[in-house]
C-alpha cells in the first residue's frame, strides 16, 4: 500500500496562511494553468499542499508543474492523475505542450498514487480545512467523489474555473470535455464558487504585463516562454487569464460578486445556473477585473522575485 505523499516546499509563504491549497490542473496546453499556478505561489495568505495533473498526457504535466514550482524555490508534491475523460470524448491535444523544457524527464513526480487517493485522503486529513481549484476538466475531482463518499462533505470549498453562464451559452472547454465528470462534481454539493467564461473573457494580460512577468527572473522568464507557446499556438498578443481569475476568488473574495444557486450541465456541455439562496454553488457575476488583472501580475512577479511587489 502506497503511503499518502505529503506536500514539501521551500517558501516564502506565510506559516499560518488563510487557505491550505489542492490544485487540480492539465497545465502545458492554455498558459492560464501556469499563471494561476504563479498567483498560488506567489500569494503568502495560500499554502499549496500538492497538485494534481488531468487530461492527455498527465505525466508530462505533472512534470511541467513540479518544473515551473522549482524554479520560484518550491519542491512541491505533484501526482500525474487521470488521462482519460470519464465521458470517453476525445482528448484534445495542442502540440507544445512541455516543449520549452527538453529535458522535463528528469523532474520526479509522485506517480504511486492515484491522484484521486491523494485528493481524497488529504482532504480528509484535515475535513474542512482544505481547500480544492480546479482549472481543467474534471475527472480527477469526480473520481475522488466516487473514492470516498466523505470527501464531498470534508472539502472547505472547491474554485472551478468552468462553464459560460449567459443566456446564449458556449460550450466551455473544461466542461465539454468531460460531460460525465462535470455532472458528479455539481450534483455532489459540494461548497463550490465557480467562474465562468462570461467573466473572465473580459480581461486580457497584455504587453507590458508579459514583460513584466519575463523580467522577473528565472521563473518569470519561464512563464514567458509558456505564454509565447500559447499566444504562438493561438495568434493573439495577449493572454487572457481565465485560471488566475478562478485563483483570486479565492484570494482576494472582496474583488467579486457571487450568486448562490445550482449548476446543471446538457448533454452539449451548455452550463445553466439556477437561483437558490439554499444552493451549494456561488457564481462569479461581476469583479473588479482591473484590480484582478494588477493582482495577477503582482503575485506571479513576487512569486519569481520573493519580494513583496
Amino acid at each position: 500500500m502506497t503511503d499518502r505523499p505529503e506536500a514539501s516546499s521551500h517558501s516564502t509563504q506565510a506559516t499560518d496562511p488563510e487557505h491550505e491549497v489542492l490544485l487540480d490542473t492539465d497545465i502545458g496546453s492554455d498558459v492560464d494553468d501556469a499563471l494561476a499556478l504563479g498567483v498560488l505561489l506567489g500569494s503568502p495568505e495560500a499554502r499549496l499542499r500538492g497538485v494534481t495533473t488531468v487530461y492527455g498526457d498527465t505525466l508530462l504535466r505533472a512534470r511541467l508543474a513540479h518544473r515551473l514550482a522549482g524554479l520560484a524555490g518550491h519542491d512541491l508534491t505533484v501526482v500525474p492523475g487521470t488521462r482519460e475523460t470519464l465521458s470517453g470524448k476525445e482528448v484534445w491535444w495542442a502540440g507544445h505542450e512541455g516543449k520549452a523544457f527538453p529535458d522535463l524527464d528528469t523532474e520526479p513526480v509522485h506517480d504511486g498514487i492515484a491522484a484521486e487517493r491523494f485528493l481524497a485522503e488529504n482532504v480528509l486529513a484535515r475535513p474542512g480545512a482544505v481547500d480544492v481549484m480546479g482549472i481543467a476538466p474534471l475527472a480527477n475531482i469526480a473520481r475522488a467523489i466516487a473514492y470516498d463518499t466523505g470527501f464531498s462533505s470534508a472539502v472547505r470549498t472547491l474554485y472551478l474555473m468552468g462553464g459560460h453562464f449567459a443566456s446564449d451559452p458556449k460550450a466551455e472547454h473544461n466542461i465539454v470535455s468531460d460531460v460525465t465528470a462535470a455532472r458528479a462534481v455539481f450534483d455532489s454539493g459540494i461548497p463550490t464558487v465557480i467562474t465562468g467564461l462570461e467573466i473572465t473573457t473580459r480581461v486580457r494580460i497584455g504587453r507590458d504585463g508579459i514583460e513584466a512577468i519575463r523580467a522577473a527572473g528565472g521563473y518569470g522568464e519561464a512563464l514567458a516562454r509558456e505564454i509565447d507557446a500559447w499566444t504562438g499556438f493561438t495568434g493573439e498578443g495577449w493572454s487572457v487569464p481565465h485560471d488566475p481569475i478562478t485563483a483570486l476568488s479565492m484570494l482576494r473574495p472582496d474583488l467579486y460578486e457571487t450568486r448562490n444557486g445550482t449548476v446543471t450541465v446538457d448533454d452539449e456541455g451548455h452550463t445553466w445556473f439556477h437561483p437558490d439562496p439554499s444552493g451549494p454553488a456561488r457564481l462569479v457575476v461581476d469583479a473588479d477585473l482591473e484590480q484582478v488583472a494588477d493582482e495577477i501580475v503582482g503575485r506571479i512577479v513576487r512569486a519569481s522575485t520573493g519580494l513583496p511587489t
